[in-house]
């Protein structure tokens, strides 16, 4: 017998001095987050000046001269989403465990299209899929799986809905079916994809009616009915209500029990964006309205958020078995298998993807590692912060707070002699001063905050999703924002 030599392989002996070395080196830096900034400021020519030589190179290179390079590299030149002080977008620090099982999967390769190719990988995506629908208390029996991120969860259902909805065959004859024009409906808070997912679907961004909400940022039901009956009585065909369950940027949630019985008396689907939020829902203390997400048909929730887990991976979930496979499955020959004796969840067939990576292993292992009440406790944690972090906001002279939802809490700075009046000068100076503090803020290293806009006003946003924030570092906040409020508004105040 002979070996084939390649390039593109190691021996086991090999592959285990660089995993071992490797793992050494990322578990250094695991532990290295309190000593080393958030980031650090860099241009993107002395990033690509890091990286060398733009030509493909000719030869190859010993692979433990590139990992000793590009590790430091790394660690040195990225912003850090698992830093303690990481208060940005909605990026969860994610499990070092979800790692090592991104590390497996990747090993074993599984493509999870159909079940033969892929047999356990499949069926722990199968149960992954019922573990996250019964943890948000939402129908475990349904149908869902495995994708991307938010954007692409909240698109499967989307095209779910529009399927089961349209009196015609519209996978046949498409949106031409039928002259009348499909509407979706979503709040003045939901997020961009639903303009994608009209695009793609050809909709239309006049497809979309956003409907306006109320002081506390929640859809009007009021004006949803209007515009329902008047689209009826204008010869357009609604089919979707979207219900925002955690909007991203001041984790709003919709009165979701009174869309849900809206949506029912008037046969539309309701879906609940629940991108961020929706974990929040296995809490006893979980807002009513948050809970209503149980009485969709369908959610999007993303583990990559408030679950922990490394990016990618998120899960769309549907309370009726056949709506993915009716809105989405083919059955091209070469799928065909002779002889199959048992029916085992061929994911192809629900979604968009054929070729698919096993993005599910990290969300059962780290369910089996934690428990429900390992996550319970986490996310209970990251609100009690959140709620601490208004408190101590709210409690100093230079900081306005505005808004505490989830685990959301926002502010502004405002310099204690600012005069009140003109008013309008006021606000203006106040949107350019925190804009400007923001831009600090995520430079500094130190502390990386996002921005919200509520009624017009710029907002500096703490978003806490990560199990490495302590108190300590919640109770630093206050000090460095206005610490740097001060200085820059010592520059730029006329």
């Amino acid at each position: 017998m002979t070996t084939r030599r390649s390039a593109l392989n190691t021996s086991a002996d090999e592959f285990r001095a660089l995993g071992h070395a490797l793992v050494d080196r990322i578990a250094d830096f695991y532990g290295s987050f309190d000593e080393r900034p958030l980031t650090r400021v860099s241009e993107p020519g002395e990033v690509r000046e890091l990286l060398g030589t733009e030509v493909l190179p000719e030869s190859g290179t010993d692979p433990r001269e590139l990992f000793d390079r590009l590790a430091p590299l790394l660690f040195d030149h990225s912003l850090h989403n698992g830093h303690p002080r990481f208060m940005g977008y909605i990026t969860s620090s994610a499990s070092p465990l979800g790692a090592l099982a991104d590390l497996l999967a990747a090993s074993l390769n599984a493509n999870v299209a159909r079940w033969e190719l892929a047999p356990v990988a499949s069926e722990i995506e199968t149960r992954a899929v019922r573990w996250v629908a019964d943890f948000i208390g939402y129908p475990a029996d349904g149908s869902g799986l495995m994708v991307s991120g938010g954007n692409m969860a909240n698109f499967v259902a989307f095209v779910a809905a529009r399927s089961r909805i349209v009196p015609w065959d519209i996978r046949k004859h498409g949106n031409y079916g039928n002259a009348r024009r499909l509407t979706a409906y979503v709040s003045m808070e939901t997020h961009t994809w639903v303009q994608k997912a009209a695009d793609v679907c050809g909709l239309g961004a006049e497809g979309v009616r956003w409907i306006d909400t109320d002081d506390d940022g929640r859809m009007r039901l009021d004006v949803l009915e209007r515009q329902v009956t008047a689209d009826r009585e204008d010869g357009r065909l609604p089919f979707i209500v979207v219900g925002t369950g955690g909007s991203v940027g001041l984790g709003i949630v919709d009165p979701l029990p009174e869309i849900a019985a809206f949506c029912k008396r008037e046969k539309l689907w309701f879906h609940v964006d629940g991108a961020y939020g929706a974990p929040a829902a296995a809490l006893d203390e979980a807002p009513a309205d948050l809970r209503g997400l149980s009485l969709a048909d369908s959610v999007a929730i993303d583990p990559h958020k408030w679950l922990y887990c490394p990016i990618e991976v998120a899960c769309v979930l549907t309370r009726y078995p056949d709506a993915l496979k009716s809105a989405f499955s083919f059955k091209p020959s070469y799928y065909h298998v002779a002889g199959r004796r048992a029916v085992g969840t061929d994911f192809y067939a629900l979604g968009m993807q054929n070729t698919r990576g096993f993005r599910a292993l990290k969300v059962w292992l780290m369910f089996l590692a934690a428990g429900r009440a390992g996550y319970e406790e986490s996310i209970r944690e990251d609100i009690r912060l959140a709620e601490r972090l208004y408190e101590r906001v709210d409690g100093h002279p230079a900081l306005e707070a505005h808004s505490q939802r989830l685990s959301i809490t926002t502010f502004r700075y405002v310099p204690e002699d600012l005069p009140q009046e003109p008013r309008a000068t006021r606000e203006r100076y106040l949107d350019t001063l925190n804009k400007a503090l923001l831009a600090e803020l995520q430079a500094g290293g130190e502390l990386f905050l996002s921005n919200a806009v509520d009624r017009g006003r710029y907002l500096l946003r703490a978003c806490i999703v990560n199990f490495r924030t302590s108190e300590a570092d919640v109770d630093a906040v206050p000090g460095i924002v206005a610490r740097l409020g001060e200085r820059l508004d010592a520059r730029l105040r006329p």
